[in-house]
Order: C-alpha cells, then structure tokens, then sequence
C-alpha cells in the first residue's frame, strides 16, 4: 500500500512541481476558456492528456522510444505555445466547438511529449520493480487528481473575475494565453535546438 501512495505521491508532485512549472502552464492555457458547465468536456481534455502522458511513460520506460532530451525540453514548451496560440486565435465564444476534435488530437499529442520529458527520471524511480504497469496507473492517477485540482482553481478564478470584475470570456483568454505566451517564449529560447 506504501508503494501505491509513493507514485501517486510521485504523479501528484509531478504536476505541482514550482521549479518545473510547464505543466500547470499547459493546464491554464487549455482550462481558460471554459466554466464549470463544460466539466465533461474539461475531463475528457485532462483525461487525454494523462492518457498521452501515461502511454509515452510506457514506451520509455520499456524502450520502445527514446527521444533526445534536448528535443522532449524544446517541444514541451512549444507544445504551450501552440495552445495558446490557438486560444487567441479562438478566443471568440463557440469557436473552440467546431475545433474540439483537433483540440482532443492535439492534447493527446501534447500529453506524449511531456510524457517523454519525465520518462528518465520515472525509469530511475521505478528501477527496483519488476513490473512498472502497476507504477505506471499508480502514477497516472496522481497526475490525473493533481490536473482536478489545478483546472479546479483555474475555472474558480476564470469565474470569479468574469463574474465579479466583469471581463468579457474573450478578453479573459485573451489575457491569460498573453501571460502565458510571455512565460513560454523565454523557456524555447533557453531549450533551443539549433
């Protein structure tokens, strides 16, 4: 039992992780637009990408794909990127709907690489295991209730300042993915391939 809450601890910490704070980026900039009425939508958006997330954990951790790490590390933030700029691109109310399928393809997608950004660090946990499958959900799991959690705040804030301080929804995507367009473009600069 000790061992399922350590990488649930693990899965957890992973997403709450301050000093690796790409994750709770990439949950903003893909929350933001939505209020507590869309819950199964954001599920099914925070699901995908644990489900991404999880599937290239598997392939690493079993050898099946290895991957630069320079690469994992520029993509990762590329992969904000992206997001964001689809956000303001889509800031408009409903344009996110007619976009939801490559929306649900692309947080699959972005969950792979950032799977792949923890894979060495995750094998190097798990090495005295026999079987890492168990871990792995084990893990899978603290990352999907770490995401509840922060998507949770980001809707809670989304509804308090457009509620109480009357911004527009637009404008406050708008405002949000601008933040974090800012953040993200300093951590390409820094994992920069070429």
């Amino acid at each position: 039992m000790s061992e399922f809450w350590l990488y649930v601890k693990l899965g957890f910490g992973h997403v709450l992780d301050w000093s690796a704070y790409d994750h709770i980026l990439f949950l903003i900039v893909l929350t933001v637009g939505y209020t507590f009425d869309n819950w199964k939508r954001i599920l099914v958006l925070i699901t995908l990408f644990t489900l991404g997330h999880t599937i290239s954990l598997f392939l690493a951790t079993y050898g099946a794909v290895s991957v630069n790490s320079r690469i994992v590390e520029f993509l990762i933030p590329l992969t904000i990127l992206t997001t964001a700029i689809f956000n303001v691109l889509t800031s408009k109310s409903g344009s996110k709907n007619s976009k939801i399928g490559v929306l649900y393809g692309a947080t699959i997608f972005f969950g792979l690489i950032h799977g792949l950004g923890f894979s060495s660090y995750f094998k190097a946990v798990s090495s005295n295991v026999s079987s890492k499958i168990l871990p792995l959900i084990e893990f899978a799991l603290g990352v999907e209730l770490a995401q509840i959690i922060v998507v949770i705040i980001v809707v809670f804030i989304s509804f308090i300042v457009q509620t109480f301080f009357r911004f527009s929804k637009r404008d406050w995507i708008l405002i949000i993915s601008s933040i974090v367009l800012g953040m993200v473009i300093p951590m390409l600069m820094n994992n920069k391939i070429w």
